[in-house]
């Protein structure tokens, strides 16, 4: 009895439950609402789609009033990172990195700044004029504006 039982419990059980813990973990993760903001005086309310993956590969570089963008990200590992880029880009996050990457090489461009927490990004987007970046949802406040995106 013992022996079907090990056998069940390593063969069946194990990795069933190791599937489900794997799923439920990126289920929670990806389910994390993100969110575009700018600075208050960018009066940038909708951006396309393809817009703003121009702009976060840092391939536009200045806002219709002539105002420079000045682009934020969070570090490439962070969660938020990977669900922003895949979500609002349709990228994967090494995609940007190797884009960004070959910008500075090239001496064509500059790479976004990496702020640490989502604290200092709302505060860096907060206080310079022209800026972007992303938040969770529910870290939005008063202090931001919120980018609608158009398919």
């Amino acid at each position: 009895m013992t022996g079907i039982f090990t056998y069940c419990l390593r063969g069946i059980l194990l990795p069933a439950l190791l599937i489900i813990l794997l799923f439920t973990d990126n289920a929670l993760s990806s389910g994390e609402a993100v969110e575009v903001i700018t600075h208050p005086g960018t009066n940038v309310n909708y951006l396309s789609k393809n817009l703003l993956r121009s702009v976060f590969s840092m391939r536009l570089r200045t806002w219709q009033n002539g105002v420079p963008i000045r682009v934020f990200v969070l570090p490439d590992d962070a969660p938020l990172h990977n669900i922003f880029a895949k979500k609002k880009l349709n990228v994967f996050p090494y995609q940007l990195r190797s884009a960004w990457d070959r910008l500075v090489y090239s001496g064509t461009g500059q790479a976004p700044l990496v702020v640490h927490s989502e604290e200092e990004m709302r505060t860096k987007i907060a206080t310079t004029p022209g800026s972007i970046g992303y938040l969770s949802e529910i870290k939005i406040d008063g202090s931001v504006q919120i980018v609608h995106i158009n398919e």
